[in-house]
């Protein structure tokens, strides 16, 4: 997939306020500072598209991108550690488990992992609530330019044998480093797939 145009389109905090739900999105989420701005800004080739920061927990809302004017790629704020409040938090969790729930073009969630640690509970239990209400998502590991190749893979071979332990099927998941562009035409060829199953089954209906 070649990304001729990726521009913001809004920022809010309630789902019935986001875009009108005709195209297909693509929801990118993870930890705090687990590299999310980085990612998006790596995939669609602008360098400032989403805003990057050390201090974690700076996405607080739900940022919305046209992509090509054919798909959605969303910003959601990161789950788990965050210098904020108890009842910021709270209300994240609760928008994000909204929008999750009632996001009916929402067309895949992309749970974004820290490959330089071994699994953590918080994106086992984020993953498991997403199977539990029949989301459809994929993992992508994050970070990999930091650690060896081989460091890598043993960290991915955890969590993938960790899920295995639950999951009858696991997800699929990417290999990705921003700083090396690695995994990008993987990411966006998959959503390219994505995005031709759905114009198919919407021809066919």
């Amino acid at each position: 997939m070649i990304i001729r145009e990726a521009k913001f389109l809004m920022s809010n905090s309630r789902v019935d306020q986001c875009p009108p739900p005709v195209l297909p999105e693509y929801a990118f989420i993870g930890r705090s500072n687990v590299g999310k701005s980085s990612l998006i800004n790596m995939l669609t080739g602008q360098k400032g598209l989403a805003k990057t920061s050390s201090l974690p927990g700076k996405t607080q809302l739900i940022n919305h991108f046209l992509i090509n004017d054919s798909w959605y790629l969303v910003d959601l704020p990161g789950y788990g550690y965050a210098k904020v409040s108890k009842v910021s938090r709270a209300a994240w969790l609760k928008m994000i488990n909204y929008y999750m729930r009632h996001r009916e073009n929402l067309a895949c969630v992309f749970v974004l992992i820290d490959s330089r640690h071994e699994p953590q509970a918080v994106d086992l239990e984020f993953m498991e609530m997403l199977g539990n209400e029949g989301v459809p998502f994929v993992m992508v590991f994050t970070k990999t330019d930091k650690l060896s190749g081989s460091r890598t893979q043993q960290n991915v071979a955890s969590y993938l044998q960790k899920m295995g332990e639950s999951w009858d099927e696991l997800p699929r998941h990417f290999i990705t480093s921003a700083e090396e562009k690695t995994g990008r035409e993987e990411v966006l060829g998959f959503i390219e797939e994505v995005n031709r199953q759905l114009a198919q089954t919407a021809d066919n209906a």
